[in-house]
């Protein structure tokens, strides 16, 4: 059964950071393309960033290239999202997705606020 769990999300002010979990289990990470997505209320979700398989080849939406980094531990059959330099316009819920199982994670909470 394939489950994703994140976590790490919390309130933080302009310009702190953040890092998201996301623990997969019933495959694993090092295998499987992944990607990280968000949705503020109101708004529709949208795609944050992807990893994929062999390379670790990866990609960003424009406002958030130079700021959020994603990544995968093998080990820890994790992926990452680290976030910097956060900004109001990042406060959302983020998930984390599978794609080869249509499998999403239960989303974590980040608010960027003073």
């Amino acid at each position: 059964q394939v489950q994703l769990v994140e976590s790490g999300g919390g309130l933080v002010q302009p310009g702190g950071s953040l890092r998201l979990s996301c623990a997969a289990s019933g495959f694993t990470v090092s295998s499987h393309a992944m990607k990280w997505y968000r949705q503020a209320p109101g708004k529709e979700r949208e795609w944050v960033a992807s990893i994929s398989t062999v390379g670790g080849i990866t990609g960003y939406r424009d406002s958030v290239k130079g700021r959020f980094t994603i990544s995968k531990d093998n080990d820890k059959n994790t992926m990452y999202l680290q976030m910097n330099s956060l900004k109001p316009e990042d406060t959302a819920v983020y998930y984390c997705y599978a794609p080869r199982f249509g499998s999403w994670g239960q989303g974590t909470q980040v608010t960027v606020s003073s």
